[in-house]
């Protein structure tokens, strides 16, 4: 099943199939949202904005909140894009990102390093 996502401030609409994650569904159709971590919720460079549509999105699970709480433009319906399902029309905003802030950053300067590590 198809749902459309519209993202802000674009004013771009796509449709895409139940269960992709709002970052998937931005960079299939051109739309530039940031994803230093490759998707794997170590940032918050790919946080967006919820405008419509927050029951049509997956759970927040525990993993996507610790990472929103370093998230320095948090507000009541931030998600992660790498992390948040579509499950239903959507209106997404991606925030205007302020390119002095690094936040989500320092906890990727080793990541990977314990995956090397032997026990």
């Amino acid at each position: 099943m198809k749902h459309k996502v519209t993202f802000l401030p674009h004013k771009i609409t796509v449709e895409v199939e139940t269960d992709k994650t709002i970052m998937e569904a931005a960079l299939a159709h051109g739309i530039e949202l940031e994803h230093n971590c490759g998707g794997n919720c170590c940032c918050t460079t790919c946080h967006v904005i919820v405008r419509e549509g927050e029951a049509h999105l997956s759970a927040l699970e525990e993993e996507e909140t610790d990472r929103l709480e370093e998230c320095a433009e948090l507000s009541a319906t931030s998600r992660l894009g790498c992390q948040v399902k579509i499950r239903g029309d959507v209106m997404i905003e991606i925030p205007e990102r302020d390119p002095f802030r690094l936040d989500g950053l320092d906890e990727l300067e080793n990541f990977g390093e314990e995956l090397l590590r032997s026990d």
